[in-house]
């Protein structure tokens, strides 16, 4: 009678093992087996991490096989099993294998196909196509789209992390090092007896330095020593934890009345600011989304204040970006003054202060939580809803949506933007020539790990898409990208998302796109929040005082009365650090451990992908020693491979 070899691995996460009953069938082309129990006498199967073996001989030829069948029926209590993959051995010595990576949860069954990754097109059989179906038609009913917010991108239907999918659950490992990761903070940086202490103001700018860990020769330190000076505050809109919103100014804003005789001293080449502006040499960020926006009244006991400031910043003969002129608010008028570098110290240094504030909040809704969780999460529940397992840009970017809809199924905020593709954003806002902007390396790093994303989305797209009209006809593609643009861009064409995709080019743009933002753009958002923010006068996260409407009034105290107080710094500093620490089970960019593809080709392109990942780490290190401000959020050995923290 004909015999197989099962080999069945377990996932290495906590509690991923069972010891429940677990029975195997294989369906064949000339027929199905019977039920088979996967046991060994005295022996523990399927615990975490094992890889058990066992043989299932059948009545009957069975053909090609086609499906293999896992049921799991409960033994005593019930529980949850990872399955990683089975490999099947034939009475003829061939190996098939069944990639899975996914939870047997209760009293189940799943249903899985070989490992090669196939179009629908590509489907002949009637059982394969009625498995793609129902596959669908099951992840429909768990994965549904929940307006949660009016004018917000549609998020998934949960009401908290248990009410997910098992599948996009956090591992228990991954949820306990997120939970802990605060109270970690809190004991790593000696703050827990200043945690309670709200209203109570810190005495000077020194006083900070209870609360700073000081560590030698990092970021953060710099940023201490040199938050007040111009350049360290120009700087930052280049390589700190907000690279995007700075631009090219083409055009004085009329609502900014900034003139020559104002700013004079800060021009070095003996221009008006009206060609310095032709040459290209004026810079602009503008805060204008704040205005209006209500502030946060969480805490009842504190006033809280917001402002939307506009930064107009100079290109010196160094090639350096400074500030020249900020006004606090978007219309002008006398009780909004336009602040200057020849005012008086204290002036100067707190409308600094607001914009670093407004910056701050821009960061955290915009650039961080919408333009990287919220767009990711949508990739997210369009995959699932769309594309079955076996289909090739499931596999692909499976990796890339990693537990970003159960991070994002704990904290749900506020504001909305659209989003574009990352060269063409650096093209629009005029900040894309790398010698008239030397210093820009978020932009020359991204540049560096988009290229490398792109040519290894063009090569798996050109492994299963002989044609641009094999593009076009893949409906699963097709509802995928549909879903995206109606469900979570809501149908708006400014979104920068399409409708449908035509062509492999696009294709392969639309991927890039996928991939950088949940990896790339991430990192770069969120991994330097310590760096930038722990030092808490550079980045207010709440300023307790409004914008001041005259000169020559501010005196050092209020600054610091302005101020979060003392619970709220501490608070704040044990986010940042938390958000800013990776995970001990870290996935980086380039890094598949779960082996979803098992075709060769594919396989080759990841190991060219990984190379090209690698020479960009050598470049980025390269660079940074030499720098007293190294810039590393983008060196790929640091690039989580998804949102999800």
């Amino acid at each position: 009678m004909p015999s197989y070899t099962v080999t069945v691995a377990t996932g290495s996460q906590w509690f991923a093992g069972t010891d429940d009953y677990i029975y195997l069938s294989l369906v064949g082309s000339a027929g199905c087996s019977e039920k088979h129990l996967l046991d060994k006498p005295f022996y523990n199967d399927f615990e975490r991490g094992a890889v058990d073996s066992y043989n299932v001989v059948v009545d009957d030829e069975l053909g090609d096989i086609q499906l293999i069948r896992i049921e799991k029926r409960k033994y005593w209590l019930h529980d949850d099993w990872y399955l990683k993959y089975i490999t099947l051995k034939t009475p003829c010595g061939d190996y098939i294998e069944f990639p899975c990576y996914r939870w047997i949860s209760g009293e189940s069954e799943i249903v899985l196909r070989d490992g090669r990754a196939k179009l629908a097109c590509d489907d002949q059989i009637h059982i394969l196509k009625q498995h793609r179906r129902k596959e669908l038609e099951t992840r429909q009913k768990e994965y549904r789209w929940m307006e949660w917010n009016p004018g917000f991108p549609l998020s998934i239907d949960a009401k908290c992390h248990k009410d997910l999918p098992r599948d996009i659950q956090f591992d228990s490992e991954k949820g306990v090092d997120f939970v802990l990761n605060y109270s970690k903070a809190m004991e790593n940086l000696f703050i827990n007896r200043f945690m309670h202490m709200f209203q109570s103001s810190w005495s000077d700018f020194a006083d900070f330095e209870k609360i700073f860990l000081r560590i030698s020769n990092t970021i953060s330190e710099q940023v201490m020593n040199h938050w007040q000076e111009d350049l360290m505050f120009g700087y930052q809109f280049l390589n700190g934890c907000n690279p995007v919103l700075i631009q090219r100014c083409m055009k004085l804003p009329e609502n900014l009345p900034v003139t020559t005789e104002m700013v004079e001293c800060s021009l070095e080449r003996q221009l008006t600011l009206e060609q310095e502006v032709e040459l290209g040499n004026i810079f602009i960020v503008d805060f204008k989304l704040l205005d209006g926006i209500d502030v946060n009244k969480t805490d009842p006991c504190t006033l809280q204040f917001l402002a939307a400031p506009i930064c107009l910043l100079y290109k010196n003969l160094a090639n350096k970006i400074v500030p020249i002129a900020i006004q606090l608010n978007q219309v002008p008028g006398d009780e909004n003054p336009i602040f200057l570098p020849s005012d008086a110290k204290y002036d100067w240094l707190l409308a600094k202060i607001w914009v670093r504030s407004s910056d701050f909040h821009i960061h955290q809704t915009i650039t961080h939580l919408l333009r990287t969780h919220l767009v990711s999460e949508v990739f997210g529940i369009a995959l699932y809803r769309q594309l079955p397992a076996v289909h090739p840009i499931f596999k692909l970017l499976v990796a890339h949506v990693r537990f970003t809809v159960a991070i994002n199924t704990k904290a749900r905020e506020q504001l909305i933007c659209k989003y574009g593709l990352f060269d063409k954003a650096i093209k629009a806002r005029g900040m894309d020539n790398t010698e008239d902007i030397p210093y820009y390396f978020y932009r020359d790093d991204g540049l560096l790990v988009w290229e490398a994303i792109r040519a290894f989305t063009a090569e798996v797209v050109d492994i299963y898409y002989e044609s641009d009209q094999v593009v076009a006809g893949d409906q699963e593609l097709q509802d995928f990208v549909k879903d995206v643009y109606v469900y979570g861009m809501r149908g708006k064409k400014a979104s920068g998302f399409p409708e449908s995709i035509k062509t492999k080019e696009k294709l392969s743009e639309y991927l890039t796109v996928v991939i950088f933002t949940a990896s790339a753009q991430h990192a770069a958002v969120n991994f330097g929040q310590y760096d930038w923010y722990s030092w808490i006068p550079n980045a207010p996260p709440t300023m307790r005082a409004p914008p001041p409407k005259v000169k020559g009034v501010v005196t050092i105290e209020q600054i610091v009365d302005m101020l979060p107080d003392r619970g709220r710094s501490c608070w704040h500093l044990g986010a940042v650090w938390a958000l800013s620490q990776f995970q001990d089970n870290e996935l980086f960019l380039g890094m598949y451990p779960e082996e979803h593809f098992i075709e060769t080709p594919v396989k080759e392109a990841m190991a060219r992908f990984r190379k090209k990942l690698d020479t960009i780490v050598s470049v980025i290190a390269e660079r940074n020693k030499k720098k007293k401000l190294p810039y590393y959020y983008l060196s790929p050995d640091r690039i989580p491979n998804s949102v999800a923290i």
